[in-house]
């Protein structure tokens, strides 16, 4: 997925959200938006296990049903890549994951300007683009499906005003279920990604 395609693609779930929220008590819907660098380990069945780089965002429409605590969902965009083995040899991968989550929110505001923002629950995921680089040699689309996974984040940051807020963000994430190869592929293996952790930065609007 090309970076223009994702940029509209997010651009136009936040219009619909917004619209959304304005149609209904605004007071009790919030936008997050996250977005860091990391790290996973990939689980295989049947090849050793590696590593990849992370490269991840979520934005999250939250509506606030109780003081702090609030319900959200969304859309999660992740880019990975690293080196590997497999039957076939030596490799690198890049990967491109769509996350759906349905989380518990936490929106606390501890002093006037200083807030603290986390979330636990559940999510689904499915690969859009899958690729293995070998010496000579490129696989493409190589696992496919759906799986699903729960994490956990917490955040800390500084709110500018009564409806933005910036800080710092660590998450953590892991598959209870795994992908398998697709019938196009060259080997035969089911994976999930463990202890997926990524911190950067996260962005909150209160509409």
């Amino acid at each position: 997925m090309k970076t223009s395609t994702l940029l509209l693609t997010l651009g136009f779930i936040l219009n619909v959200v917004v619209l959304q929220a304005q149609e209904t008590n605004t007071s009790k819907f919030n936008i997050v938006a996250y977005g860091g660098i990391g790290y996973t380990k990939v689980i295989n069945d049947d090849a050793p296990n590696y590593d990849l780089n992370v490269n991840t965002g979520d934005l999250l429409l939250s509506y606030n049903a109780w003081k702090t605590i609030g319900i959200a969902t969304g859309l999660g965009y992740s880019e990975l890549s690293g080196n590997g083995f497999n039957t076939n040899g030596n490799f690198y991968q890049e990967r491109t994951v769509i996350k759906i989550p349905l989380l518990l929110t936490l929106n606390k505001d501890i002093t006037e300007h200083l807030i603290v923002t986390g979330n636990f629950g559940f999510y689904g995921q499915t690969i859009v683009k899958d690729e293995f680089q070998y010496i000579d040699s490129i696989e493409k689309d190589v696992y496919e499906g759906f799986n699903f996974g729960m994490q956990l984040g917490l955040g800390i940051g500084y709110r500018f005003d009564e409806r933005l807020g910036f800080g710092v963000h660590l998450n953590s994430q892991s598959d209870f279920s795994s992908f398998e190869t697709s019938n196009n592929a060259t080997f035969k293996n089911e994976q999930k990604h463990k202890n997926l952790t990524s911190i950067g930065i996260f962005a909150t609007l209160k509409l």
